[in-house]
């Protein structure tokens, strides 16, 4: 009864919004259909990236398979180690992905460190193919944040900005709704919804714009690297800021401080040192 999803100032209700499909008898969550997806289209505009910039898109396939199997691993192990109290009671669990659980640093991380490996085997420049994949990571970023849409999680806080989306309370998982969300507890026809911040949907248009300005920049690029340099900017600076709305945060442990904003941080800021160093260079070299 009463609609799944609501964003009441934008005037959308999603009546029925399944969380899985069953194909056969055996349950397929849209999560994991979306991740996949959102693969392939990054492989697809990394091949694109590849021909623009003159370069083989073979190349690519190659390490888009090697990248996609480390990746998810990486994201899982990720957010394994910044949930153990939880795992580390519930062993099973850590090989049970179809709900989720799967951190996008962590995926990355695995995925440059799977890059540089593969360019040492196949002898061809690490920034070059870092350049190169980049364009194809924000798109599977941007289209894989959809998962969490579907999975009704990694959302912030309490809002009654433009954007508001609400969810039935029943929908979502307990440990997520802070006390700011209760006080703000909304019963249409009967159904509770909490109304809260839909942070994914923030992080995929903030990586849409960042995914732009890339593709623009691709032909403009002084030397390799610059590109991956200016995606880690980009994405570190709107994490910190989406991070700091979530209610589902990794903390490090021990502390109340979120993991992905100590990261998210770090990254941008080296980042952009490194960028204006090598701005500089270049202009003294000139």
């Amino acid at each position: 009864m009463g609609a799944d999803i609501r964003f009441p100032h934008l005037g959308i209700e999603i009546e029925k919004l399944g969380k899985s499909i069953s194909i056969g008898g055996f349950s397929i969550a849209y999560y994991g259909i979306i991740i996949a997806f959102g693969m392939v289209c990054g492989y697809l505009v990394a091949a694109w990236q590849a021909k623009r910039t003159g370069q083989d898109k073979e190349l690519y396939l190659d390490l888009a398979l090697w990248d996609i199997i480390f990746a998810v691993i990486g994201a899982r192990v990720y957010y394994v180690i910044f949930s153990w109290d939880y795992y580390s009671k519930n062993l099973k669990e850590i090989i049970n992905t179809r709900g989720g659980g799967l951190a996008i640093y962590g995926g990355v991380i695995a995925g440059v460190l799977t890059t540089f490996v593969f360019s040492k085997v196949r002898k061809v420049s690490f920034m070059k193919l870092l350049d190169t994949a980049c364009g194809g990571l924000l798109v599977g970023q941007i289209i894989g944040r959809w998962g969490n849409f579907f999975n009704r999680e990694a959302f912030g806080g309490y809002t009654n900005g433009l954007f508001a989306m609400q969810i039935k309370r029943t929908e979502v998982n307990p440990s997520n709704i802070t006390h700011d969300i209760i006080k703000h507890i909304v019963d249409i026809d009967g159904v509770s919804y909490i109304q809260v911040h839909p942070t994914f949907l923030y992080e995929s248009l903030w990586n849409i714009a960042v995914l732009l300005v890339i593709l623009i920049f691709t032909k403009k690029k002084k030397y390799d690297g610059q590109l991956f340099l200016m995606y880690l900017l980009g994405y570190g600076i709107g994490r910190f800021w989406i991070e700091g709305l979530r209610t589902d945060q990794l903390l490090i442990p021990g502390t109340a401080v979120a993991v992905s904003q100590v990261l998210s941080a770090t990254v941008a800021v080296i980042s952009a040192v490194i960028l204006v160093i090598m701005h500089r260079k270049r202009k003294i070299t000139k």
